[in-house]
């Protein structure tokens, strides 16, 4: 953006509690953080546990978001309104009260330790680029050079379910 701040996505995910309104809560808690306007949200989205299948169902969604922050004082805000949340990291691809991942910033490639952009594993994963394809289907992947929406094309058959 021409006013020095830079658009980025970010995927919100729940599975415990009341899994929409902890992404709505966080999606809340973003919108009062002074360096991130909120320009678009996906709808939200009930899909399938990766990893342990003995938990409840996430319920996903995506937002597109301006900011002055870099990535890692980004990444670093997420982790803060997490943590508010009642986040705890325990094990990878455990449930959770809320996740927030930054997908893709700008059109940036970073890989530094605790942050790889785009998201490493965005390309597989149905829960995010469904979600993403409704607010940027344009949008391109920088590392695989494809539009989201044909990135997302590869992954129709996983279980998403829009809800709202």
């Amino acid at each position: 953006m021409k006013d020095g701040r830079e658009i980025a996505f970010i995927g919100i995910g729940s599975n415990m509690g009341d899994p929409t309104a902890n992404c709505l809560e966080a999606i809340t808690r973003l919108e009062i953080v002074g360096d991130i306007e909120i320009l678009s949200r996906s709808s939200l989205y009930k899909t399938a546990p990766i990893g342990s299948k003995e938990q409840d169902w996430f319920v996903n969604c995506v937002v597109g978001v301006a900011t002055t922050l870099g990535p890692l004082p980004l990444l670093k805000k997420l982790m803060i309104i997490e943590d508010s949340m009642g986040r705890v990291r325990k094990e990878k691809w455990g449930e959770r009260i809320i996740d927030l991942d930054i997908l893709l910033y700008g059109d940036k490639i970073v890989r530094e330790e605790g942050l790889t952009i785009p998201h490493p594993l965005m390309h597989e994963r149905g829960f995010v680029l469904i979600p993403l394809e409704e607010i940027a289907p344009d949008v391109p992947h920088p590392v695989l050079n494809m539009s989201i929406s044909l990135v997302a094309d590869m992954v129709r058959d996983q279980k998403v379910v829009r809800i709202g």
